[in-house]
């Protein structure tokens, strides 16, 4: 194929480049082009332009393009001077389909904060694990934790199909666990498992099925994993709770938690069902547990991250601690990317520290994204990419980012920044709050179906999805 060359926008083209364009997308697969002779002036929409122009698109699809692993922001020239990469090389450049901007679909009201969102969908690991990867039979539903102490899962017409009350105290964390299950903590100190009847007409059910006492504490956030019927647990006593989703499992309450959470008991309306202990309480944090995660490719390994600085890793066979990375801020969330072999921590110091867990790793920090001016309290990863995640913070926004899309600061320290910010619906027309004040968000999932949902101070669950 004969070389093709692209001029420059520019009035004056100062130098060119080969280049490989490639990708794993195959829908946008190009044929073998051979190296392309390109103007360095190009930058992102240029090159769009010519692989559109390529791919022969009767719609042009806006595509992002990476170079040794970073997404391109500048002109060729820059990233080339930037990079210390002379313009003789044969640069590989890998386009891929640029990320939509998350739109805002539905907000649902409640009486009270939303603390806690989940989503099941025919794609979410809930109905995964149930073996539903078909996903006829799974009809999607919102499920939220309120500080009203009340569970609600929402339908996608924003009504409330069913509703579970039986926490003492307000609602901290809420998971699916199936299609027919649902795991919920509080501020009681209690964790509860529910059953989740879907009913084709009428109103459905949330039924309290097994009561789950071995904190001392609030119990603030919960990961599951159910093909090996554990629950992890994060509480404000600094410890991390091991729990069995079968009551045949799990062992008795001990017994000085359970004289106490009959007393309390006595003070509320709850129905009463059966109550066990935990398989294990995790000690080692110096102050409270902020949020837990199972490693995604070894459900035997759990990560914590507290405010006391640290992460730690967790083997659940032995429920013994088998490494700790010490950061400079409290960590106030966590959340595994498996394919980059990363954790990603939301801070205090408002940014979000990505670590490298490994053993061999020479530092703590890999990378830092920056751009939330409040605390990072909630992340969760993009089913759809390895690269992507989203974040929640009290600053009253969500932000999507991608770990290629990369800067360089003074100090060579890779930081990130987001490609997009998410703000409240409930906050528009309004001055925007330096600290969120009123629209602080508190929890937030990415579901590839439903999208990017969340909940917060505004006492609404918010619905956002790439068109």
């Amino acid at each position: 194929m004969a070389t093709e060359t692209i001029t420059a926008p520019a009035q004056v083209r100062t130098s060119q480049v080969r280049i490989h364009l490639k990708t794993n997308n195959e829908d946008i697969q190009l044929p073998d082009t051979g190296p392309i002779l390109v103007s360095t002036e190009l930058r992102r929409y240029q090159l769009s332009t010519l692989v559109n122009r390529l791919l022969e698109t009767e719609k042009p699809i806006p595509l992002e393009f990476l170079i040794n692993g970073q997404f391109l922001r500048t002109s060729l020239d820059e990233f080339l001077t930037q990079n210390g990469i002379s313009a003789e090389t044969a640069l590989s450049v890998e386009y891929v389909k640029a990320l939509i901007p998350p739109l805002h679909v539905a907000s649902y009201q409640h009486d009270d904060w939303v603390s806690s969102v989940d989503v099941l969908s025919a794609s979410s690991e809930a109905a995964l694990w149930a073996g539903t990867r078909n996903g006829g039979a799974v009809q999607g539903r919102i499920l939220s934790g309120s500080y009203d102490g009340i569970l609600r899962v929402w339908n996608m017409s924003s009504e409330v199909v069913a509703t579970g009350q039986g926490h003492t105290a307000a609602v901290k964390a809420a998971k699916f666990l199936s299609p027919t299950q649902i795991v919920s903590s509080g501020i009681d100190r209690t964790l509860r498992l529910w059953k989740y009847e879907n009913a084709e007409t009428g109103p459905s059910s949330l039924t309290p099925t097994l009561e789950l006492y071995g904190h001392k504490s609030s119990v603030d956030n919960l990961a599951v994993h159910a093909p090996s019927s554990r629950i992890l647990s994060a509480s404000s006593d600094h410890s991390v709770g091991l729990w069995s989703t079968k009551k045949s499992d799990a062992p008795a309450v001990p017994e000085e938690l359970l004289q106490s959470a009959n007393k309390r008991r006595k003070l509320s309306t709850a129905k009463s069902c059966p109550q066990r202990g935990p398989l294990g309480m995790l000690q080692g944090h110096q102050s409270q547990v902020a949020d837990v995660c199972f490693d995604e490719k070894d459900a035997t390994v759990a990560y914590s991250a507290s405010w006391d600085h640290a992460v730690k890793t967790w083997d659940l066979a032995t429920s013994s601690c088998v490494d700790t990375r010490t950061t400079a801020q409290s960590l106030f969330s966590i959340c595994h990317l498996p394919d980059a072999g990363l954790l990603a921590t939301g801070t205090s110091a408002r940014h979000i520290t990505l670590i490298d867990p490994r053993a061999s790793a020479t530092t703590i920090s890999a990378m830092t994204l920056r751009g939330h001016t409040n605390a990072v309290v909630s992340l969760a990863r993009d089913p759809n990419s390895s690269h992507q995640l989203v974040s929640g913070s009290h600053d009253g926004t969500c932000r999507v980012w991608d770990i290629r899309s990369v800067k360089q600061e003074v100090g060579a320290e890779r930081v990130g920044e987001s490609v997009y910010i998410i703000d409240r619906e409930s906050a528009k027309g309004k001055p925007r709050a330096v600290g969120g004040e009123g629209v602080k968000v508190f929890g937030v999932c990415w579901d590839r179906e439903v999208g990017i949902v969340s909940g917060g101070e505004d006492m609404r669950v918010q619905m956002n999805k790439g068109s």
